[in-house]
């Protein structure tokens, strides 16, 4: 007989107990913070029906896990937990909701272990459902993703060490939009040239500028257009001050800039340090399902090599696919694996420093045995 080749699937890992007991603190230090700000907790299926996936992830719906299901159905594993929970409020009828998720997704991506990125890997999301005044809802997911991440990096100096200074780079869907209709980006490219101009954070103007023109059929002229706006950033205040000046652009994307403006002041008012945010006009996120405000965090070190450690923004037309009442959504999301990692490397660190030496892995103190 010949031997098995014994692996785990490229992607995944297997956890050892070490990891599990990190995991196990965190994800009560994660849900604590939710249940504080009044989310209860739920749980949907690991997959769906392949239809209520489909036409949510722009191009990366190509990394959607298909299955073969004996019964006929097509059915596909869940890409992230924001879809489901649109599917869910709109079987469920809710209105309104505040709801935390803790669980794995899988998406059928290279995987790049050293820098978090898995096939299976788990997601911890809060979002809030219904209709609020404007932009308070947006204000308070921020206010709660900046106290996860402020309780997790205040365990000890080990943990503020790798999980601060962070930052929290910020944009808004329909002022995105009208940059590039300023432009001349026609209607029905603007999605693909979205997801192209996201990759800035990856990747130099000059490849993604080839991209768009070579690749996408996007006019040099009016790629360079667009370089000019989404290469800009600073500080929120003087960017919004700045944007104002430019008329043409003003008078087409009025509601999404004074919309950022109240969100500031919402999130002063919740005593959220401003220089958390940059207001980064290349953050695109490239789910097509964002409608208005959208950010991400992250590290700010010069070692830090993991990308985002959190994301998310408004989606309120997401619940409108699935049913005939539109119910008006903002969430975010936590990349807890790669929060896991870094975790785990301040909790070492921390053990080091204490006799012993070691993460412990069980909870018994003394066991008797004859």
């Amino acid at each position: 007989m010949s031997r098995v080749d014994v692996k785990v699937p490229k992607g995944t890992r297997d956890l050892h107990p070490s990891q599990m007991r990190v995991r196990k603190k965190v994800f009560g230090i994660v849900s604590e913070i939710f249940e504080l700000h009044g989310a209860e907790c739920i749980e949907t299926p690991v997959f769906e029906l392949k239809s209520t996936l489909t036409n949510k992830y722009g191009e990366d719906s190509k990394l959607i896990y298909d299955l073969e299901d004996q019964g006929g159905e097509l059915l596909s594993l869940r890409y992230d937990l924001t879809v489901p929970f649109a599917r869910y409020i709109a079987l469920n009828r809710a209105l309104t909701m505040r709801r935390y998720q803790i669980a794995r997704v899988y998406r059928r991506d290279q995987p790049a272990m050293n820098r978090g990125r898995f096939r299976e890997f788990y997601q911890c999301d809060f979002d809030i459902a219904g209709e609020h005044p404007l932009m308070v809802a947006d204000a308070e997911v921020l206010s709660v993703l900046c106290a996860q991440l402020n309780a997790l990096s205040s365990v000890s100096t080990y943990h503020e060490q790798l999980l601060r200074p962070y930052r929290i780079k910020i944009n808004h869907r329909e002022l995105l939009d009208a940059i590039f209709k300023l432009c001349g980006v026609e209607e029905g490219m603007i999605r693909t040239i979205s997801s192209s101009i996201d990759k800035l954070d990856k990747e130099p103007w000059e490849h993604v500028r080839k991209e768009m023109v070579d690749v996408k059929g996007l006019d040099s002229e009016i790629a360079d257009k667009v370089g000019e706006y989404t290469r800009i950033s600073g500080p929120p205040a003087e960017m919004l001050s700045r944007l104002r000046q430019d008329a043409p652009l003003t008078a087409l994307a009025e509601g999404a800039l004074s919309q950022l403006a109240l969100l500031f002041e919402y999130l002063q008012a919740l005593e959220v340090d401003q220089s958390l945010f940059v207001l980064d006009l290349s953050l695109a996120r490239g789910l097509d399902y964002y409608t208005g405000v959208i950010f991400e965090v992250v590290l700010v070190s010069s070692t830090s090599q993991v990308g985002s450690i959190a994301a998310g923004g408004r989606y309120d037309n997401l619940v409108g696919m699935f049913s005939s009442k539109e119910v008006p959504c903002v969430g975010c999301s936590l990349g807890i694996e790669r929060i896991l990692d870094i975790f785990e490397e301040a909790e070492k660190n921390l053990a080091t420093s204490k006799a012993g030496g070691v993460v412990r892995t069980t909870a018994t103190q003394v066991l008797v045995t004859s």
